[in-house]
């Protein structure tokens, strides 16, 4: 990703201000281009992981250029490979959400969410239903359908939360914040190996 030739967040890079883009809105793709700059930092050992994770959540919160700006003021500008003195880094610096690898990861994180959402209601919705059948063969007589009471409107809640949750993101910024946690969690392996959590 061009960071400083022309690429989608141009401006970004020391030049604050000089083509008045500080106080327009960023879009979700220039968070994400942030939050890719900030992994290859903490990858090349100059943010820690709080340092990270702070910035991450202040970048998927942030509202303009300006406010994703700063939180880069302090990083040096990504150079490519071929012009830099530097070793490259080893593992991949891209997005959990920019690559192939991510979509994919995207496309579960949606799925496990969508389970956590729904499945404890289909549960009870089964148990309601198999009472209201068990009772109505017991009493041989088709009772009213008092599950409809439950299911109704659990459901209607369910599906505006499914759609908001969708369109908010929701499964992504919980695929982040598990992987934050694993980060973390491999950090503190690798600071304390005998002392696994």
């Amino acid at each position: 990703m061009g960071w400083r030739d022309g690429g989608m967040l141009a401006g970004m890079d020391g030049r604050d201000g000089m083509d008045g883009r500080d106080g327009l809105r960023a879009a979700d793709s220039d968070r994400a281009a942030v939050a890719d700059r900030l992994r290859v930092a903490l990858d090349e050992g100059r943010l820690d992981l709080h340092e990270y994770d702070e910035r991450l959540q202040r970048a998927y919160a942030a509202r303009t250029y300006a406010d994703l700006e700063a939180l880069l003021t302090d990083l040096p500008p990504v150079t490519p490979t071929q012009w830099s003195g530097l070793a490259p880094t080893t593992g991949p610096t891209v997005s959990p959400l920019g690559d192939p690898l991510g979509q994919a990861l995207t496309r579960g994180a949606t799925a496990r969410w969508l389970a956590e959402v729904w499945f404890p209601y289909l549960r009870v919705i089964a148990i309601v239903v198999t009472i209201w059948a068990v009772t109505s063969v017991l009493s041989q007589d088709l009772l009213y359908f008092w599950p409809a009471w439950v299911a109704g409107p659990w459901g209607a809640v369910l599906v505006v939360r499914t759609v908001t949750g969708l369109a908010g993101r929701e499964p992504q910024r919980q695929a982040i914040k598990r992987q934050r946690r694993r980060e973390r969690k491999q950090a503190k392996r690798a600071i304390n190996p005998d002392n696994p959590q």
